[in-house]
């Protein structure tokens, strides 16, 4: 079978070839600033292999939607589906070779990221009879793969980066070939970067990004000029799967489009100021009444299930009978109190706590599914606060006094709940404030720094007040709960 595609031509109108049997073995990253081409570059790969190789496209834009259109792809709506049948999809795209676009471009930052890395985990952890060799393009690697945490939680940036690494680093073996394209190379985390062989390089301005691309092409620095006055549409391309020296290569044309196209310049309105400030203040008021009461009127939009999106892919499975070995849990009431005795379960271990809670979200919702229990629509922010009030041991308080001490730490940041709470049920018990070791169980550290930092903290915050005498004994109060504990 032919292995080479054909992505544009060079300097002398010879065209220049990709060998993709190599590209699955080599990956390939690309870099240019918005307006270089990057987007043209992936849409002409993928259409002229589309016929070759499965794909799996990672869309935080809504740019390659368009592609279902003219080959077949299925558009996966990231914001249809909960986390479970995100992973679910992926595991069934392994399996049916089918190619597929995730489109995120409905959720905001954080959300996206934490789709790409859960679906993007869950290829990767395929079975070993399903590793078809697949092309995984990123687009906006920089987003899924930052140097730094920037303005996502740290949790979300280790799982994201977690995940990218993975297809970079691990995923040859598994048939998974990485392709991230990224605005800036400064941005995109190094050992993402550093695994890729291939190397397509745009227009760029800033000169730390101009150095980088420059040395991964093997270009001395005084030629990284020459990255700068690239023209759109051309780009620089390096590697074993496209050439042994640095080639510039204009990009050929393509079939399909992104959803939104930028218009050429076209003429303004002529209208005169007075006629154009009439037309924008027309019936303003009665506008926006009708739009209101459409909205309050219209019903929501039907989403589609993970079950529709499947269908396409495979058609429906059957549902594998229950073990008989296997707690089954039918009844709504029975499968609450499961949950509950799975996360009882687990704040009981020593180490939950020291656990990112990615893993522990996972081996909750794998003991869900072992034990019959739905885990409902509890994601996984819910999951955290749910463990968090197990690993503080609410649960023996009588209910009003338990929700008093909810309402202080409601809005108290999910990685301190926990130690609050368990402050909290020693001051309302009136008991002896809890302990460096217990504190350190709940919180996940073992270092009487961080302790004193957090009680630190939730004092600053106003959650508690720290006494401490001369002898060194510590009074925890919790305004608003009495007594005050003494240890």
């Amino acid at each position: 079978m032919e292995s080479y595609i054909d992505i544009g031509e060079d300097e002398t109108g010879q065209p220049v070839r990709v060998d993709l049997e190599e590209l699955l073995a080599t990956r390939l990253l690309v870099q240019g600033n918005s307006g270089s081409g990057k987007s043209h570059l992936l849409r002409r790969l993928l259409e002229e292999s589309a016929g070759m190789v499965q794909q799996v496209v990672v869309d935080p834009e809504g740019d390659f939607v368009s592609l279902a259109d003219h080959f077949g792809h299925v558009v996966i709506d990231g914001s249809a589906h909960s986390g479970a049948e995100i992973e679910a999809l992926a595991a069934r795209v392994r399996q049916h070779r089918a190619s597929v676009v995730l489109a995120l471009e409905a959720l905001d930052v954080e959300q996206q990221i934490r789709c790409a890395a859960l679906f993007i985990t869950a290829l990767f952890d395929a079975p070993r009879e399903h590793w078809f060799p697949a092309l995984v393009v990123v687009d906006e690697a920089q987003m899924f793969a930052p140097s730094v945490a920037g303005e996502i939680s740290e949790d979300t940036r280790r799982l994201t980066l977690g995940a990218m690494t993975n297809l970079m680093c691990r995923g040859r073996k598994r048939g998974l070939a990485g392709i991230v394209a990224t605005q800036r190379l400064a941005k995109l985390a190094k050992n993402v970067a550093a695994e890729a062989s291939n190397f397509l390089m745009g227009r760029t301005f800033l000169d730390i990004d101009m150095l980088r691309a420059a040395d991964l092409l093997g270009m001395e620095r005084r030629q990284a000029e020459r990255i700068r006055d690239l023209e759109r549409g051309r780009f620089l391309g390096l590697g074993p799967a496209i050439c042994r020296r640095p080639t510039s290569v204009r990009i050929g044309a393509v079939k399909s489009g992104p959803k939104q196209v930028a218009s050429k310049l076209e003429p303004l309105p002529s209208a005169p100021a007075e006629e154009m400030e009439a037309l924008l203040h027309a019936e303003l008021s009665s506008t926006i009444e009708s739009q209101a009461e459409a909205k309050r009127a219209a019903p929501p939009p039907p989403a589609i299930s993970a079950e529709q999106v499947a269908e396409r892919i495979s058609g429906f499975e059957a549902v594998p009978e229950p073990d008989s070995n296997e707690q089954v849990v039918s009844p709504a009431g029975k499968a609450g109190e499961a949950v509950e005795v799975i996360l009882d379960e687990m704040a009981a271990r020593p180490d939950c706590a020291f656990q990112p809670a990615s893993s522990l979200y996972q081996s909750f919702l794998l003991q869900c599914r072992k034990r019959g229990a739905s885990a409902g629509t509890l994601d996984m922010a819910a999951f955290r606060r749910r463990l968090a009030i197990a690993l503080a041991r609410l649960d023996g308080l009588e209910p009003v006094l338990r929700e008093q001490i909810l309402a202080l730490g409601e809005r108290l940041d999910d990685d301190l709940l926990a130690p609050f709470l368990t402050i909290a049920r020693h001051a309302a018990e009136g008991f002896a404030a809890p302990d460096e070791e217990e504190l350190s169980r709940v919180y996940g550290t073992s270092s009487p720094g961080r302790i004193r930092r957090l009680l630190d903290h939730l004092e600053k915050r106003g959650l508690i007040v720290v006494r401490e005498d001369f002898g060194g004994s510590r009074t925890l109060i919790v305004p608003g709960l009495d007594p005050a504990t003494t240890g």
